[in-house]
Order: C-alpha cells, then sequence, then structure tokens
C-alpha cells in the first residue's frame, strides 16, 4: 500500500511541479540554446528499478562529449567539461529539475537510491548490486545528501579520482543507500526531502548525521 501512495505522490507533485516551474525552466531553455554547445537536455543511460536501465533526463551543463573525457562519468571541482551556464545550474541544482518528467513516467521516484552509470554501478559491492534498485530510484536521496559535495571529494591533491571513489565513495554510498532499503518509508522519504532542502542552502551542515544517528559511521576521509 505504502508504494501505492508513494506513486501517487510523484506523480502529483511531478505534474503539479513542472506547471509551476515552468516559468523558470523556459528562460533556462532559451538560455542554454542560445549559449555553449546549444545543447538543452542531456540524455544518459543509467542502472533503475529491478536494475534495469532508462535514460535520465537533466539540462546540458558539460560538452556533449564529457563521458569521453577528462575523469569520464565523475565531476571534479572547476572541470573545464563544465560550461559557464552549467556551473551556476549544478550549483543551485536546477540542471536536476528535467528529471521531473523521469518521475511522471516511472522511471524515477523523488527519494531513492541514486541512478549510477553502469561504470559507477560496476563498483558497488556485489550485496549492494542484487538489491540496491528494489526500489525506484531518486532524484533525491541518503547518498546524494551525504554525498552532495562529492566533487570537492574528488578534486583533492594527489589522488586518482577513479580510484578514490571506487575504493572509498562507493562502498560507503552503497552501505548509505542500503541503510535506506532497511528503513525506506514515507515518513523517511519526508524527511530526506527537507533535509535536501536544507543541504542546498547549507551545503557544510552535518544535519543529516544528527538526525539520523544510526546511519553508517561518517568516514574520517569525508572532513
Amino acid at each position: 500500500m505504502s508504494r501505492f501512495f508513494k506513486r501517487f505522490f510523484d506523480v502529483l507533485v511531478a505534474a503539479v511541479a513542472l506547471l509551476v516551474l515552468t516559468p523558470l525552466l523556459l528562460p533556462v531553455m532559451l538560455a542554454l540554446r542560445l549559449t555553449g554547445e546549444g545543447e538543452v537536455f542531456y540524455r544518459q543511460k543509467r542502472i533503475g528499478l529491478h536494475n534495469g536501465d532508462f535514460n535520465i533526463l537533466k539540462f546540458a551543463t558539460m560538452l556533449k562529449n564529457s563521458p569521453n573525457m577528462g575523469t569520464g562519468s565523475l565531476t571534479v571541482r572547476g572541470d573545464p567539461r563544465v560550461t559557464p551556464l552549467g556551473h551556476g545550474l549544478r550549483a543551485t541544482k536546477i540542471n536536476e529539475l528535467p528529471q521531473l518528467i523521469n518521475v511522471l513516467v516511472g522511471d524515477m521516484s523523488f527519494v531513492g537510491p541514486r541512478p549510477q552509470m553502469q561504470v559507477d554501478f560496476d563498483v558497488y559491492p556485489e550485496p549492494v548490486r542484487e538489491c540496491i534498485y528494489e526500489v525506484r530510484p531518486g532524484v533525491t536521496g541518503i547518498g546524494s545528501i551525504v554525498f552532495r559535495d562529492e566533487e570537492r571529494l574528488l578534486s583533492r591533491e594527489g589522488i586518482d579520482p577513479r580510484q578514490f571513489y571506487s575504493d572509498k565513495i562507493a562502498p560507503y554510498k552503497g552501505a548509505l543507500e542500503m541503510w535506506y532499503l532497511d528503513h525506506h518509508s514515507l515518513w523517511l522519504d519526508a524527511r530526506l526531502m527537507v533535509l535536501t532542502v536544507h543541504a542546498v542552502l547549507r551545503p557544510e551542515s552535518d544535519l543529516i548525521y544528527r538526525r539520523f544517528p544510526d546511519l553508517p559511521a561518517r568516514p574520517a576521509w569525508m572532513d
């Protein structure tokens, strides 16, 4: 029954949000068409429900050939592949708004494990890969909140971003998503949506750990 209400909520809120946000979305679309490479939307294959795949939709903030350049699927701070307009869209998370369409058609939910590219999904520990997408992936979620500043972690001097992601970030992110699967409920989803707004406004805050003290322990390398 909770899955029915969650899906009902997703469809209702996504439809209303698309209507309400149209005055914002249209100028962004026009600005993207007139700048950078002229691309408005970015479609990328991601892993979704029951490990199937779907095309996630975002506003284009990077060069079209970005997956084959630099750090590939990982974005670091000051990444030269990000367009000038893209920096602002990414900082405010406006680039994520087209995912409302993914929510509306059933590819995603508002809250759930973040959908990964195959290359990043493959570095999750096997127990995580087997069950992480028993629920629809989310626009936001516990992993998205905790790793809201993942670019900073991947931009540290003296590290290989891909190796650091595989050895450090993926195992901990997987543990967070497994925590969500063990605890997920409509009430938890509502709290995570509120904390997502807080994380955008106060990215340095550790409120998520104070609200959920039973989360997997925060690794020292995140400080």
